[in-house]
Parts: structure tokens; C-alpha cells; sequence
């Protein structure tokens, strides 16, 4: 049984919220609350394995929340708003879905069966990104990426990415068949991938390491770098030295 709190100022929704869990089995719903203060007084008191935190609320918002409760010990996350602005800033800190309103039930399953995944894993990872949040320092290493489109809120495992490139004010994100368009700059989306996983080759293009298959010279210690999908990047003679570190080559081209 998932014992589960609801953090919502909005009296509808929390009655909505109730009525979408009542159609779950395994959720137990063992408190509600309606201010971010009352929020952390509650989940300290309750211990629940499951928060529905909504992120606008009176006094202290749903990142307030996490921030108060510090290191100690912390729920599983699911942020629900009516707004998807919010969305990079949720996954950056780990929580384990957003439900967006209006949501129905369909949604509001999938968000609980993967919160209850993540239980089953033991996968809490949010003490790191809670020291981040207090020490006021950039997040790095995410584990998922949102791509806004058209009123769309798009969803991305990082192992999911193949490369990215710049456009603009955005970057667009590719994965494998399908490019996903992000209002980010390339240095900001470089500070928040993970750094043994994606590396720059190029002022305008990150690509995932693990997806090159080969590295082809083509003269002034420039290379192309060919992906297992058959995508060919250029790679800039400035950026080289950063990508032998990460493959384990040395100036004379053996690798270890």
C-alpha cells in the first residue's frame, strides 16, 4: 500500500485528486494540506511514501517545499500545475513525474505507476539535488529532458538522446526518428547533461558518447564523428582533446 499525502491550496482539486486515487488500488491517501508550510509540517510528521505536491501555493511554492525539508528523509515527488514552465525545473530535481491540469485518469495512473517503480527500485535520488537546490548551485546530470511544442509537454530519458544542435534561442533535441525543440541555449543544456555521457564536439552540437560507432579525419584535425544510426557530425579541432579524454585516447592515438 502506497501511503500518499496531497499538497493543493485549491479545495476542488484536492476533492478531484481524491476521487482520481479512489479508482487506484494500493494508494492510500493519509493526509492533505493546503500551503507549502503545512506541507512540510505534515510530511515530516507522516512520513508518506508518495507527495502530490502542487507547485503554486500561498506563502511557499512546491520548490520551497523540497528546499525546507532539507536532507531529511523525503517522498517520492509528483508536482501537479496548471503550468508547464515549471516542468525542467521538476525534473531537474528528480521528481518522478508532472502531472499537468487538467489530467484524467489514464495520466494520473501512469504518473502513480511510476512512482511505484521507483519504490520498488529504491531509487531516492533526491538528496543531491536538495543540496543543489540550498547551496543555490547549477543542477547537473538530469535524468530527463522536456520538450514544449504546441501546448505538448514532451518527456525524454537522457539515454534516449542521440545528439543535439543548436537553433537560435532553442537547441533541438535528437532521438533517433523524432527532434524535439527547447527553448535553451547550448551552454545551459551542456551544464545540465551529464558530462561522462554527452560531451561538445562542436560549438553548436553535444552528442551523446555513447552513440558514436566511428571517427573518420578529414584533414586539419578535424574529424566526423559517425553515429550507430548513420549520422555524421562534424567535430572541431578546439573540442578533440575533450573527447580523447572521454574515450581514454592519448596524444599518440592509443587508446586504454
Amino acid at each position: 500500500m502506497i501511503r500518499a499525502m496531497i499538497a493543493e491550496d485549491e479545495p476542488i482539486a484536492r476533492e478531484r485528486m481524491r476521487r482520481l486515487r479512489s479508482q487506484e488500488n494500493g494508494v492510500e491517501v493519509i493526509g492533505e494540506c493546503r500551503d507549502g508550510e503545512e506541507a512540510v509540517t505534515l510530511v515530516r510528521q507522516l512520513k508518506p511514501d508518495l507527495l502530490f505536491l502542487d507547485v503554486e501555493m500561498p506563502g511557499m511554492d512546491g520548490f520551497g517545499v523540497l528546499k525546507a525539508l532539507g536532507t531529511d528523509a523525503h517522498p517520492v515527488v509528483i508536482f501537479t500545475t496548471a503550468y508547464n514552465q515549471y516542468a525542467v525545473k521538476a525534473f531537474d530535481i528528480h521528481a518522478v513525474d508532472y502531472l499537468l491540469k487538467p489530467f484524467d485518469q489514464m495520466r494520473f495512473r501512469r504518473a502513480i505507476e511510476r512512482a511505484r517503480a521507483q519504490m520498488a527500485n529504491g531509487k531516492h535520488e533526491f538528496a543531491p539535488r536538495r543540496t543543489a537546490m540550498n547551496e543555490g548551485e547549477a543542477t547537473r546530470a538530469v535524468d530527463r529532458r522536456v520538450s514544449r511544442s504546441g501546448g505538448r509537454v514532451v518527456f525524454l530519458r537522457t539515454s534516449e538522446i542521440d545528439w543535439i544542435e543548436a537553433a537560435g534561442n532553442y537547441v533541438r533535441i535528437h532521438c533517433h526518428e523524432q527532434t524535439h525543440l527547447v527553448r535553451e541555449t547550448m551552454g545551459s543544456m551542456e551544464a545540465k547533461v551529464d558530462a561522462k555521457r554527452f560531451l561538445r564536439i562542436h560549438r553548436s552540437i553535444i552528442v551523446n558518447v555513447e552513440r558514436i560507432r566511428e571517427l573518420e579525419p578529414c584533414g586539419n584535425g578535424e574529424y566526423i564523428v559517425h553515429l550507430r544510426g548513420g549520422k555524421g557530425l562534424s567535430l572541431s579541432r578546439g573540442y578533440r582533446g575533450r573527447l580523447d579524454a572521454v574515450l581514454g585516447i592519448d596524444a599518440n592515438g592509443t587508446q586504454h
